[in-house]
């Protein structure tokens, strides 16, 4: 894709999670890669989402992270989705929030179980949660290694990012990301619903327990992979909400 788009696009998702509700002042953001070029696009930091146009987005190198275009200071999480990008090569988007039932659930330092088929449409299994950065790994490089635990996190339960399209950051927020930024957007409004969902749930009955396996399959299935039936033939990706563009 052309430059102009791949800025146009990266507002469109920064601008939807903010009307999504996701976003408190301007802590959050959105990239979306570029691999044939090899570069990606990021919001910078701390810009106000009702300011943001397709000429304050920063373009980056994908191999070394080093900017190529733009004026403005990279999101501080740019580390952090840099490691993404680079350790799973099937991530075209991701996105960063601090929305509230989310992150309570980070803070709370709990992974969110898979009580129900809402959530079993979206991931397949709990959102997991990675362990607390260690003393040394926030004095050496906070951002860096805070995409370092999430990769240690899914790979170390051999979890598909495709499967399982976000993670909780302990004692920070959520990270959720997809084969487009429309989909990692998608995820973020999802992720934020169950996690609501999910607190609601314990709050009527702490003992619940987790969806029965083959009916979070049936409902993860019949959405994502080959044998997938839900929507229309060749829809494409998921749009945003709120006029975003379709990849």
């Amino acid at each position: 894709m052309d430059r102009q788009e791949l800025r146009a696009r990266t507002v469109a998702a920064n601008v939807a999670l903010e009307r999504a509700g996701l976003i408190v002042l301007s802590w959050g953001n959105a990239s979306l890669v570029d691999r044939e070029a090899g570069l990606f696009a990021i919001k910078p930091s701390g810009v106000p989402y009702a300011e943001l146009v397709p000429s304050d987005i920063v373009l980056l190198d994908l191999e070394g992270g080093g900017v190529l275009e733009g004026t403005r200071r990279p999101s501080s999480d740019t580390p952090t989705h840099l490691a993404l990008y680079r350790r799973y090569g099937s991530l075209g988007g991701i996105v960063h929030t601090h929305s509230p039932e989310a992150t309570a659930w980070a803070q709370a330092r709990r992974p969110i179980p898979c009580l129900g088929t809402t959530h079993a449409d979206v991931f397949d299994g709990p959102v997991p949660l990675t362990r607390a950065l260690t003393d040394d790994e926030i004095e050496r490089d906070y951002e860096c290694e805070t995409g370092t635990v999430i990769i240690e996190r899914l790979d170390g339960d051999g979890l598909d990012p495709l499967h399982v399209p976000g993670a909780l950051v302990a004692g920070h927020g959520p990270f959720t990301w997809g084969r487009t930024v429309e989909d990692a957007v998608s995820t973020a409004i999802a992720l934020e619903a169950i996690a609501g969902m999910a607190r609601r749930t314990l709050a009527l009955s702490p003992a619940a327990d987790s969806l029965e396996p083959a009916l979070r399959e049936k409902h993860f299935g019949r959405k994502h992979g080959p044998r997938a039936y839900y929507g229309q033939p060749g829809s494409g990706p998921s749009s945003l909400p709120n006029g975003g563009r379709q990849a």
